[in-house]
């Protein structure tokens, strides 16, 4: 490419030689066509891994990076993401563009509805115009459908995001999460993360949309390990279930709680809280039973929302909770926790100061900075799994997002 001159990128042709090779060879064929397609000197793709701290180069080249992991012809390069390019990248959603010596080096952001995946480098003869730049931006974006679509039938993704190996019940755990862990809309933004305990316990969170509301659920099984994580798939098999069919947070409130209350083993239970929001009406309701209470930052200043507390899920069969009023207004950032963020081994951590500080950050940010807080506080020994998931209330009527290249510019951190 040379100077002044415009990528010349074939989504199309793109997409169909993805298409036609194998699901493992998917980044790697987007990664040769690119190169082709704007003369670059070297493409790769660097996924976000499970700890949020470091970004896994792939590649199968030879021969391997020093220090990278392998698995058959693959390879996985962590870097740590603090202080980096990387971490700039993800953390505003913009594209860095940056002059070498026989070149320029271009990092764009692989990302959908928000949901920040990695990132592309490209390594160019010359540096990029502005339309280069743009053609590339949308090149990275295009690249995350091609993750969403190819991991459904691989582990490669899986594999290079898992930076320390998972135990069994971690692996359970992992299934009953989320598959996009940000999701931003017209109204609102969600984010969830969770830091897993060295013994892992029943933390988990989800979500999910339909026309007219959002569903959103945070839950602690009782116990660690195996049977935690057991008891966590009862439940949240349970909610979708109900979800699924077509019941109200009531029904599928109670659903879970008689399925917990008899499948489950004597003195188990789950502490959690269901949330409905009509996204017609802007009202929400809830179900709090046993669980933390939820923070609200408004105007500055960061506030327990009172609730009423039902008993756990699963203690008495036949149970009906308490469906209640919960109240948002437009610019309300609301905050759900676990118990792991209040524990005795992170009691330096101030988590309503650590929100108020949040401000200026995207939800996506918001929850890596409460985990990583907590890791800090605790020195990185957990005694049970903290999880947080972050809702931005923007209200107004049901639209469309703006977004560009597969995130809000709008809501991007600064």
């Amino acid at each position: 490419m040379r100077a002044g001159e415009s990528a010349r990128i074939d989504l199309s042709a793109l997409l169909e030689a993805v298409e036609a090779a194998a699901p493992i060879a998917a980044v790697q064929v987007v990664a040769d066509q690119l190169a082709t397609m704007v003369g670059a000197r070297a493409v790769t793709f660097l996924i976000a891994d499970f700890s949020g701290h470091s970004v896994v180069r792939l590649g199968s080249s030879t021969p391997r990076p020093n220090g990278a992991r392998s698995q058959g012809a693959d390879h996985a390069e962590t870097l740590p993401l603090p202080g980096t390019v990387y971490e700039r990248v993800l953390r505003t959603q913009g594209v860095d563009v940056r002059e070498l010596d026989d070149g320029a080096q271009l990092t764009v952001p692989v990302t959908d509805r928000g949901d920040a995946m990695g990132v592309l480098e490209l390594v160019l003869p010359e540096y990029p115009d502005e339309q280069a730049v743009a053609d590339i931006a949308a090149a990275g974006h295009a690249l995350a459908y091609v993750i969403i679509a190819n991991r459904r039938h691989t582990d490669l993704f899986e594999w290079g995001q898992r930076t320390t190996p998972f135990s069994l019940a971690a692996e359970i755990q992992r299934r009953l999460l989320p598959t996009a862990f940000t999701c931003e809309a017209g109204q609102f933004t969600i984010s969830g993360w969770m830091e897993p305990a060295s013994t892992v316990g029943g933390d988990t969170f989800d979500y999910s949309l339909d026309r007219n509301s959002l569903q959103v659920s945070i839950t602690d099984a009782v116990g660690h390990e195996v049977p935690a994580a057991l008891l966590a798939t009862l439940f949240v098999g349970s909610l979708r279930n109900g979800r699924r069919r077509g019941l109200d947070l009531a029904a599928q409130a109670r659903g879970a709680n008689d399925a917990v209350a008899e499948h489950a083993a004597a003195g188990q239970f789950v502490t959690g809280q269901l949330l409905r929001v009509d996204l017609r009406s802007e009202t929400a309701e809830i179900v709090n039973a046993g669980h933390p209470l939820p923070l609200r930052l408004r105007d500055g200043h960061v506030e327990e929302i009172q609730l009423a507390i039902d008993i756990p899920f699963g203690v008495e069969s036949g149970r009906d909770f308490r469906l209640q009023k919960f109240p948002m207004e437009p610019g309300d950032r609301i905050v759900f926790v676990t118990d792991g963020m209040e524990e005795r081994n992170a009691a330096e951590l101030n988590v309503v100061t650590a929100l108020a500080d949040s401000a200026a950050l995207h939800p996506r940010e918001v929850v890596h900075e409460l985990g990583a807080a907590v890791m800090r506080a605790t020195g990185g020994d957990l005694r049970d799994d903290a999880t947080v998931v972050c809702l931005d209330w923007y209200g107004g009527p049901m639209r469309s997002r703006d977004s560009n290249a597969g995130a809000s510019a709008e809501h991007a951190s600064a």
